[in-house]
């Protein structure tokens, strides 16, 4: 009696995705499971980039598998494809953006733009399309950690084609301004210049757009919130208790908008001395950890406060690129894993299914 169907589903359900904490079936990345005369083929479709998840996934698949009994040889494809999700009532997805993530922080200097970059470019790392969006106007700081310098071009004069550093599209007004002129501007023109930065960027195809936020939550906040579909929000912050405050404020302001936030990243969590290895929390400890339980979202991660991390992003060369296989690298690679399974997890974009309704008087 040759294997079945209903075997192979049941086996994989014994089998969790280290990074949803769901087995195969559960998280309903089972695709196609066919058995002929005991040769066995199934597609696991993972809803989040997953580049060096897909080889220990696909051997595990295949050691259970060939487990059944009479199964002859196994088939598994394992990839991953990444859509669209919903975001705020009421507001269009833009074109060629599936997901705008925000990165924002309550205070200024808690290494919310360093985190933004590291994070962009560890999606990107695991194979996802990534964009950056430079949102804080007053002090755009992605041009260096990328590395790009020059102007955009326009091929219409209407609309400017993205900057590119390590594989990360990105656009920011420090592109278009000299490093040393400040912007004196008032609230809506910087509202204005939002818009413009991310509506007439010619993003091509991307899966995340990373939005590196201002500190603070004024009239930028109030336009991303309302004008721009924003899938989720990561908040930044550093243990001490005066960052906290700040950071609270920016998590109810999201809640408030509706935007859901995805998780707590802590910065600076711990010193160990380059030296003698010895771990001490200069700025506190835990109250990352706490905030989450407080509000009810996830703890992502901590990281370390470490001379390389500034360093590496002052040089355009950040963390993941300039360190890749190193222990903080790895930090957040896995804290971008985090972030991209928590939208996986959230309710697709549906308005694409849906035929646009016209009233014409006949």
């Amino acid at each position: 009696m040759s294997v079945t169907v209903e075997q192979v589903t049941e086996a994989l359900r014994t089998i969790v995705d280290p990074n949803t904490g769901k087995d195969l079936v559960a998280g309903k990345s089972v695709r196609n499971p066919r058995v002929d005369a005991g040769h066995v083929s199934v597609d696991i479709e993972l809803g989040y980039p997953a580049r060096s998840q897909i080889d220990p996934i696909r051997r595990e698949v295949i050691a259970r598998l060939r487990t059944l009994p009479d199964v002859l040889n196994v088939s598994a494809n394992v990839y991953q494809k990444i859509v669209a999700h919903a975001v705020q009532r009421g507001v269009k997805l833009l074109p060629n953006v599936k997901n705008v993530v925000a990165i924002a922080s309550g205070k200024g200097g808690v290494g919310k733009s360093t985190t933004a970059v590291n994070l962009a470019l560890a999606l990107a790392d695991e194979g996802a399309s990534v964009g950056m969006l430079d949102a804080d106007i007053y002090g755009p700081s992605q041009p260096t950690m990328l590395g790009i310098s020059g102007r955009p071009e326009t091929h219409d004069g209407k609309t400017l084609e993205p900057m590119v550093g390590h594989g990360i599209q990105a656009s920011s007004i420090g592109f278009m301004i000299d490093p040393d002129t400040p912007m004196v501007w008032r609230g809506p023109m910087v509202t204005q210049a939002l818009e413009q930065l991310l509506r007439d960027t010619n993003w091509r195809d991307l899966d995340y757009l990373i939005v590196d936020m201002p500190p603070g939550t004024g009239d930028i906040h109030l336009t991303l919130a309302q004008k721009i579909p924003v899938t989720g929000a990561v908040i930044v912050t550093t243990p001490q208790d005066i960052a906290l405050l700040d950071a609270r404020k920016g998590l109810k302001m999201f809640e408030k908008v509706g935007i859901p936030i995805l998780g707590i990243v802590e910065n600076m969590a711990m010193h160990v001395c380059s030296n003698c290895g010895h771990t001490e929390h200069i700025f506190g400890q835990g109250g990352g950890e706490r905030m989450a339980r407080d509000y009810d979202v996830e703890y992502l991660g901590g990281l370390p406060l470490d001379i390389r991390i500034r360093e590496q992003a002052d040089s355009g060369r950040p963390t993941v690129v300039a360190d890749p296989e190193g222990p903080i690298a790895e930090v957040y690679r896995r804290i971008a894993r985090r972030v991209a399974v928590r939208i996986a997890d959230k309710a697709k974009d549906m308005s694409s299914k849906f035929p646009s309704i016209v009233v014409q008087n006949t």
